[in-house]
Parts: structure tokens; sequence; C-alpha cells
């Protein structure tokens, strides 16, 4: 194992510990987020890889899926932890835009996208997509922030010295446009997160 992984693994330890000094366990989060998107399989998106908390939770569960992100640089975090835990051979990264996807329609059976929606700068547009590339049977599990989770988030960042940037994306938004998509969304609040899971309405 080089020192690269290693030390990379160390900052995840580091990053999970401050979190739960603050009240917050992320691999609990994680976990509350795949519980409300049971039961899937199949062919699995998660959208925006970020430094690859939710990669890894899903990796250690046995999942083999494709992960993107907009951002090479931040997937590097993501696939040095895979490889501390020998889960390399189960992810296939891919960068790409949200808001343009390179894969065919109606390919996944579920998609994720975790702490995605306050990054973008059109929800209309990445839901557009990610509707497109979702099997009819499939669901879509997005989770965000909310106001809890938003000022941990800024907490943590200021004890590092950054600022949490925000764009206009917000759940409610989401929940609008994947309804007016014909689409049947539940909700699920925890402590930090909230999720939506949604699905085509078969008639």
């Amino acid at each position: 194992m080089t020192k690269e992984v290693i030390e990379n693994h160390q900052r995840y330890l580091e990053r999970v510990a401050l979190y739960k000094q603050h009240g917050c366990d992320i691999e609990e989060d994680r976990s509350f987020i795949i519980e409300k998107a049971c039961p899937f399989s199949g062919n699995i998106l998660e959208a925006g890889t970020g430094k690859g908390y939710f990669t890894l939770a899903l990796a250690r569960l046995g999942f083999h899926f494709t992960s993107f992100d907009i951002s090479d640089a931040e997937q590097q975090y993501a696939k040095l932890n895979l490889a501390y835990y020998g889960l390399t051979s189960y992810v296939c990264f891919d960068v790409a835009n949200a808001e343009c996807l390179p894969y065919q329609d109606n390919l996944f059976e579920v998609i994720f996208a975790v702490n995605i929606v306050h990054h973008l700068p059109s929800v209309r547009k990445v839901c557009d997509e990610l509707s497109r590339v979702l099997s009819p049977t499939g669901k879509i599990v997005l989770s965000d922030f909310n106001a809890n989770g938003f000022a941990l988030v800024d907490k943590i960042h200021a004890l590092e010295g950054k600022r949490h940037e925000l764009n206009a994306g917000t759940l409610a938004e989401t929940k609008a446009v994947l309804t007016e998509y014909g689409m049947k969304v539940e909700e699920y609040h925890d402590t930090y997160q909230d999720v939506l899971v949604a699905r085509r309405i078969i008639l």
C-alpha cells in the first residue's frame, strides 16, 4: 500500500472524526440514505462523486456501480480511499457534467445524488438528464443537507479556514420538478439530511 493511499485515508478518518466531534456520524448518514433507497439492484449510477464518502459506503456493501463527477481532482480522493479498502474494481469512474451525461437512455435502475443539489446552477437541466438515463422502473435517490446540516458544514468549513459555496439548487425545487415530470416522490428526514426517493408512476 502506497504512502499516498495511507495519508489520504488518514485525512478521511480525521474528517469523519471532526464531524463526529460536532455530533454528526457521516457513516450513519450514508446508511440512512441507503436504507431509504432499499431495495435496489441492477445498474447503479452515483451522480457527483465528490471526495467519495458515499462511493465508499456503497462499495463496502458490495455494490458495483458507475460514479461521475465534473472534477477529476475530487475523484482522486475517492479512488485512493477505495484503494485502501481494496475496492477499486467496484467502481467505474467517469468525468462528466450532470447537465449533459454521456450515458444512453434508460440505462440505470437506481441513481444516487448525495449532497450535490445545493451545488447545482440548474436543477431542471440535471433532472432532465437523470430522468433520461433512468430505467422506466427505476428510482432516483437525492439527499442533501437540511438546515442543521448546512449549519454544521458551515461550522466545519470555518474551522478549516474555508467557506462552503452554495448555488441555487434546493431539494424543494427538485421535488417540484420531478413531480412535474410525473414521478412519485417520497420524503424522509434525518438530523442532518433530507432524502427524496422518486419513482416513475406506472399506469
